[in-house]
């Protein structure tokens, strides 16, 4: 059995993490302003009325997204919306009617690909996020919101420094609360109101 050594940081290295702050923090910025162009902004207001109008609502990414759209689907619920995680021992059945939000900076995650096309199968709607437009999740989906950030497997740092796919990742979850916040707005709801619906199992 051959031993792989694998390399670590070291110790001899000056570490700013202030300088890393600021270019994540930039990248971010650059993302969110982009994502205001009208062609994406209408994307983004089609995407939050087909989650709005959905019977319930599905999140499902891998790896890092998916911890992103797990806490996307926190906020639906505290809005009243029936919200899921795929993959959640009590996760129903998705059906017609219902709604699937899927990440993936590639668009051909294939757990993500499967799980789009099961939906499509049964009449549910898909809203995807992706860096990818012609990819084969983008085909299936119903909504397609193109994220200007580098896939996972984007080593090359033209379009962002942060390593594999960390600007998706983080964009995904500014999407995520963008669209809950402004769901929220358009409800009347107030922060009173959504309160009683924080876990109080903890």
């Amino acid at each position: 059995m051959t031993n792989t050594t694998h390399p670590r940081p070291s110790g001899d290295s000056p570490v700013d993490v202030a300088a890393a702050m600021t270019l994540i923090s930039d990248e971010n910025a650059r993302v969110a302003r982009a994502l205001t162009d009208p062609d994406l902004a209408a994307r983004l207001d089609e995407a939050a009325r087909v989650i709005r109008d959905g019977r319930r609502v599905f999140a499902l990414g891998a790896g890092r997204s998916g911890l992103a759209l797990r806490m996307t689907a926190m906020r639906f619920m505290h809005l009243g919306l029936d919200a899921h995680v795929v993959g959640e021992a009590t996760s129903p059945a998705i059906e017609d009617g219902d709604v699937l939000l899927v990440a993936s900076g590639s668009g051909t995650t294939a757990s993500i690909v499967s799980a789009a096309e099961t939906a499509h199968e049964v009449g549910a709607r898909i809203v995807a996020l992706t860096t990818a437009d012609d990819s084969p999740l983008a085909d299936l989906a119903d909504v397609t919101v193109l994220i200007p950030a580098a896939a996972k497997q984007d080593h090359g740092g033209t379009v962002s420094a942060q390593y594999a796919g960390g600007l998706f990742e983080l964009s995904v979850a500014l999407v995520g609360d963008a669209v809950f916040h402004a769901l929220w707005q358009a409800s009347g709801l107030t922060a009173d109101e959504l309160w009683p619906r924080h876990a109080n199992l903890e």
